[in-house]
């Protein structure tokens, strides 16, 4: 059954989804032994340009609405630095695509399936006028200098 998404809520929902094709990217880059220095240059790119500004919008704007106590937000906000972690080492990086991509989509589904259905449901009217309000919805623009998943 699909998730019916309040409108507020949509463009976050339309980041995960490019988030996830990221993570479809790293796995088929990982699977057809692409140069590990390609793929994660895409993800960096990924990261400066997605990432960084949806986890603030997250925080800023979504995770209040529960609070910083609540056990959906805790969880939320420690994946968040587990995440930004990843997304930042520099070694290891055949490891860290492994993993990136893997706690990416775990993440994903988490807030999906069951942050955001919480935080549409007891949100304020002005709440979730606030969220829309500073989620524009931009249309993603792919970096597509080097389509190694192709």
């Amino acid at each position: 059954m699909a998730i019916k998404r309040h409108s507020s809520l949509q463009e976050f929902s339309k980041d995960h989804h490019q988030a996830l094709l990221l993570c479809w990217k790293i796995k088929v880059g990982l699977s057809k032994e692409i140069a590990l220095e390609r793929i994660k240059a895409y993800v960096d790119w990924f990261y400066k340009n997605h990432i960084v500004t949806h986890f603030l919008l997250e925080e800023k704007y979504m995770f209040p609405v529960l609070g910083s106590e609540h056990p959906l937000v805790i969880r939320a906000m420690e994946e968040h630095k587990t995440l930004l972690t990843l997304f930042e080492k520099n070694f290891e990086i055949d490891k860290v695509l492994q993993q990136l991509h893997v706690k990416l989509k775990e993440h994903i589904r988490f807030e999906e399936r069951v942050l955001f259905n919480e935080i549409q449901n007891v949100a304020a009217k002005e709440q979730l006028a606030t969220i829309k309000k500073f989620h524009t919805n931009e249309k993603f623009i792919d970096n597509l200098n080097d389509v190694f998943w192709k």
